[in-house]
């Protein structure tokens, strides 16, 4: 995609993609980020991953709690009005201590996602 003038979206105009029983989202991506508005039922877990991505999660509502390293040995509980900055490359688990509304930014755009091979997100 190559925008050459600004667009405006509406998040409850775009269409939600559930990807498996206790997670959906919508995505908006420009040429350089993207953003995603997710939503997250008590209990869904997403797996350890990593990726080349920047990635600020800002939770919205609820609470996420996030393991952060190679042996995922440093836990943060990120709350409704918090931020956390994963850094690229870095490996990370999540799990929504309740259900939870997440918004991330991602740079560059995720891939996966829009290539829809994200198949860890996609599992039961």
């Amino acid at each position: 995609m190559s925008l050459t003038k600004a667009q405006r979206y509406r998040w409850d105009d775009m269409p939600k993609e559930r990807l498996n029983d206790k997670l959906t989202r919508r995505i908006v991506t420009g040429d350089r980020m993207m953003i995603a508005q997710i939503f997250l039922d008590k209990g869904c877990v997403v797996p350890k991953h990593s990726h080349e991505n920047e990635q600020l999660a800002y939770i919205l509502s609820g609470s996420l709690r996030f393991w952060i390293g190679e042996n995922l040995e440093e836990t943060v509980d990120v709350r409704a009005g918090e931020v956390l900055v994963i850094p690229s490359n870095v490996p990370h688990q999540a799990e929504a201590l309740e259900d939870c509304i997440d918004v991330d930014i991602f740079c560059p755009p995720r891939a996966d996602w829009l290539a829809k091979t994200d198949n860890y997100l996609r599992q039961k």
